[in-house]
C-alpha cells in the first residue's frame, strides 16, 4: 500500500511526515540541470522518497531552538532558530524554503541510490579474488546527506556527527 505524505504546513502537525510534496518536487527539479531520476520517477516511488528525505534529515540534523509546539511529529516549524539570511529568527509558523529543497535533493539522491546501505566493502581492508586484490579505504564513504542538501541546511543546523567526541554548545 503507498504510503500518504502528509506535508508539515509550519502549524507544527502531529501526524506530518514530509517537508515538500510532489508539487514541491517537480518544481524544484524543474530549474535542476540533473533531474532525469526525478522525472522519471512514478508518484509514488516520489511520495516515499520524500517521506525517506524527511526521515533523514530529521535525523542527521540539529536545528537551532526548539521545536515550535510540543506535539509535532517533525523538526519544523522551529521557535528561536536564527536566520542567517535575513539577521533575524526564522517565523516559527513556516518550514524554511532552504529546507524543503534539501528534502527535495535528497529525495532525488534516494531515488538514485540507496544512501542508507552499507558501502561496497564495509568490514574489509583487502579482498583478494584470484590473485586480483581490491582494497577498501574505510574514510571513503558517500555521506547519507549529499553535499548540496548539506550546504541548504547548514544555514539553519548542523550536520550530527558520530563519533565526532562533541556536542552542541547551546546557551540559554
Amino acid at each position: 500500500m503507498p504510503i500518504t505524505l502528509i506535508k508539515e504546513t509550519g502549524a507544527g502537525l502531529a501526524n506530518a511526515n514530509a517537508y515538500a510534496d510532489v508539487a514541491d518536487g517537480d518544481a524544484y527539479h524543474e530549474g535542476h540541470l540533473y533531474a532525469s531520476a526525478w522525472t522519471a520517477a512514478t508518484t509514488p516511488n516520489k511520495t516515499a522518497a520524500l517521506v525517506m528525505a524527511t526521515r533523514l534529515i530529521d535525523a542527521e540534523y540539529q536545528f537551532g531552538g526548539t521545536r515550535s509546539v510540543a506535539s509535532q511529529a517533525l523538526q519544523w516549524p522551529r521557535e528561536d532558530c536564527p536566520d542567517p539570511d535575513a539577521g533575524d529568527m526564522v517565523a516559527e509558523t513556516i518550514v524554511p524554503k532552504a529546507v524543503v529543497e534539501a528534502a527535495c535533493e535528497l529525495a532525488r539522491e534516494l531515488i538514485i541510490a540507496d544512501r542508507t546501505a552499507a558501502p561496497a566493502g564495509e568490514g574489509l581492508k583487502y579482498y583478494n579474488n584470484a590473485g586480483v586484490q581490491t582494497g577498501y579505504d574505510k574514510a571513503d564513504k558517500r555521506p547519507v546527506i549529499p553535499a548540496v542538501a548539506q550546504a541548504l541546511l547548514g544555514k539553519f543546523g548542523s550536520l550530527i556527527k558520530s563519533k565526532s567526541g562533541s556536542v552542541k554548545l547551546v546557551r540559554v
